[in-house]
């Protein structure tokens, strides 16, 4: 919305800038910091979405639970590791699922070391968070004026190395929550432990998902490539003046691809994982699961015969939004 809408409604008076102060509002780390909040605040919500489908996967690939039990966690304390498999273990006690035998003495990494990496993408979240917080509340701009010790001092506030750092880092853990669903869900296509192939009632006449798998991987390649670092890159602009910088705003504006592409990616899995649960019926998950998967059908029947995906799946990414939104 227009600044002037949001100040009213936050009750917050109009400022009337006097000299300078224009130039000092866009002349430091405005651009980087401000994607860096969005991207940071998304990230945050993402993450406990991310979990949520996975325990969905887990419970359609007829996983192990013990993986998640609290004593493995206690031994190696991660905060993001203890809180991941918290949130998995606690969605599908309660599933009907558990009931069932195993159908693999262990299951594959990317549904057994979930707490491991989604834990360690919360981490990288969280320090992120802690970088941006203090630099929402920093004065970037330059020179600097001192009015109280009458001094006016040229600094390097401006330079976004913080940022930069920051949110290659974010772009990266970002990435692997796209690169562990991508796995699930081929995991699930792959016409294993009962499910058929493709998830497909007519393997071999339809193709199921496996065009929507395919569209997974090519994104998840994509974000491989948007995470090579921005902020190891510099380049020389007037006259020498300027010889590091930070390329904070690349960094930006790539780790914003790759929250957008995860989304997606996300999207697909929970397609994917619906589906796969409609061959483990008549069972029943977890209150919390069912009713994923009945937000899911409400706009999106299951896959019967072969259809276009790429609406389902736009379908699907305005479930994660809204996911993002109402925190899950």
């Amino acid at each position: 919305m227009d600044a002037k809408d949001a100040l009213k409604i936050a009750g917050i008076k109009t400022l009337v800038l006097k000299s300078k102060e224009g130039l000092a509002l866009l002349n430091g780390t405005q651009f980087s910091l401000s994607y860096a909040a969005h991207i940071v605040a998304e990230s945050g919500a993402l993450f406990h979405v991310a979990n949520k489908i996975a325990a969905l996967s887990m419970d359609a690939f007829v996983c192990d639970i013990s993986p998640f039990d609290p004593l493995l966690h206690r031994i190696r304390p991660h905060a993001g590791q203890i809180l991941t498999a918290s949130e998995i273990y606690n969605y599908l006690e309660s599933s009907e699922i558990r009931k069932m035998n195993k159908l693999s003495v262990q299951d594959p990494y990317s549904f057994r070391c979930v707490p491991q990496v989604h834990g360690a993408g919360y981490s990288a979240i969280s320090h992120a968070s802690e970088t941006i917080q203090t630099e929402i509340n920093s004065v970037t701009d330059n020179p600097t004026i001192f009015d109280k010790e009458e001094k006016i001092l040229s600094g390097g506030n401006f330079h976004a190395q913080p940022l930069a750092l920051v949110l290659d880092y974010l772009a990266i853990a970002l990435a692997e929550f796209g690169s562990i669903s991508e796995r699930r869900t081929y995991q699930l296509i792959n016409g294993d432990r009962s499910l058929p192939a493709f998830l497909t009632k007519y393997p071999g006449i339809d193709s199921g998902f496996m065009i929507a798998q395919y569209t997974a991987a090519s994104i998840v390649s994509q974000n491989k490539q948007y995470c090579t670092p921005a902020s190891i890159d510099s380049i020389v602009s007037s006259k020498g003046q300027e010889d590091h910088v930070s390329m904070a705003a690349n960094a930006a504006t790539k780790a914003f691809r790759v929250l957008q592409n995860v989304k997606s990616v996300l999207a697909i899995e929970l397609l994917v994982a619906v589906q796969a649960f409609e061959f483990r019926r008549p069972l029943k998950s977890s209150q919390a699961i069912e009713h994923l998967i009945e937000e899911v059908r409400k706009s999106i029947p299951p896959l019967e015969e072969d259809r276009l995906m790429h609406i389902d799946i736009l379908k699907a990414e305005s479930i994660i939004h809204n996911l993002i939104s109402n925190g899950i």
